[in-house]
């Protein structure tokens, strides 16, 4: 890691560093510093005091968003509903998030408290946006590495940056990524495509689960961590994970055109292949998928596909139901 740091603390060659991040992961001491680059909330030129100084006005920052919904009463709170409808699907999700890993397993977890109150801050940060079902899920991780509320928070924001289109109301960003799918399958494996389309599955909607957080429920807690860092480095592609989803579905494609599988029961497998999914075979069959379509695949991925930076706002129309998961 240090080698690749010039003396004031400049990543002096950030293709090289995602490379190696891409193909090997990071030492999970080196996350904390590592990931506020691959989140882009620290620039890969900048400097060690320039990253301090940064931190100490951001954390500044937080704690101002944060005090605008601390201060509110209970009066307030009453007659303040999108408030309240925020808050008590924040509060209902983070006791269901991750539970299991050791950072946030227990009654009065202060962990659980730090996840909650990023989470209520991030939708006064961001209001237009709010809390979404799917959002702890990708906060947790975070949190887990940051180790610091502030952190955590300013580099989940930028995450949200790119993945924000997940959660639009319309259902925009996913539709988007879908349709990419959709189209990276007919490329790489036509028959297959040609099986979903005789079989009314083309709208690829068994892989929402997959693409909404990012196979968060596929994995498990270390897996995902190595899985998203992978992701993060946009080293082959931005949309790395609909190489991931292609590559999956052609491992199990005897097994689904075999049994002559409909959408239901397509849907139910795909679920249950949580937890049996070979993350080293995948990211692999990926990397081999995303070199043989080139700029071909490329080309069926519209633009200001998430987690591409979005190319304008849609004025706000978000995802709020509970039951997307």
């Amino acid at each position: 890691w240090r080698a690749f740091l010039d003396p004031e603390g400049r990543i002096m060659d950030s293709k090289a560093l995602r490379k190696k991040i891409f193909y090997g992961g990071v030492d999970h001491v080196l996350r904390k510093e590592v990931w506020k680059f691959l989140l882009s909330y620290h620039e890969y030129d900048s400097t060690q005091a320039e990253r301090e100084y940064l931190a100490a006005m951001k954390r500044e920052e937080y704690e101002a968003i944060k005090s605008q919904w601390k201060s509110i009463s209970t009066t307030q709170a009453k007659r303040f509903t999108k408030f309240r409808e925020r808050k008590g699907l924040i509060d209902k999700d983070v006791v269901r998030t991750d539970r299991s890993v050791p950072y946030y397993e227990g009654d009065d977890n202060p962990n659980v408290i730090v996840l909650r109150d990023i989470l209520v801050t991030y939708s006064f940060y961001n209001f237009d946006l709010g809390y979404c079902q799917g959002m702890s899920d990708f906060l947790a991780p975070i949190l887990y590495v940051m180790e610091d509320e502030s952190e955590a928070f300013w580099c989940f924001a930028s995450l949200m940056e790119r993945l924000g289109g997940n959660f639009n109301r319309d259902q925009n960003g996913m539709h988007a990524q879908l349709l990419g799918l959709s189209k990276l399958v007919e490329l790489l494996d036509p028959s297959l495509h040609n099986y979903f389309r005789q079989n009314d599955c083309l709208n690829y909607f068994f892989c929402f689960r997959w693409v909404l957080i990012q196979f968060k429920r596929e994995f498990s807690f270390d897996q995902i961590m190595l899985l998203w860092e992978v992701l993060w480095t946009h080293y082959f592609s931005e949309h790395f994970h609909l190489y991931l989803c292609v590559g999956i579905l052609k491992r199990y494609r005897l097994r689904i055109i075999g049994e002559g599988m409909d959408f239901d029961t397509l849907l139910k497998f795909i679920n249950e292949l949580s937890g049996q999914i070979n993350i080293d075979r995948a990211i692999q069959d990926a990397e081999a998928l995303c070199t043989i379509a080139g700029e071909a695949g490329a080309d069926c991925i519209p633009p200001g596909t998430p987690p591409s930076m979005p190319i304008e706002t849609d004025g706000g129309l978000y995802l709020q139901e509970d039951d997307v998961l």
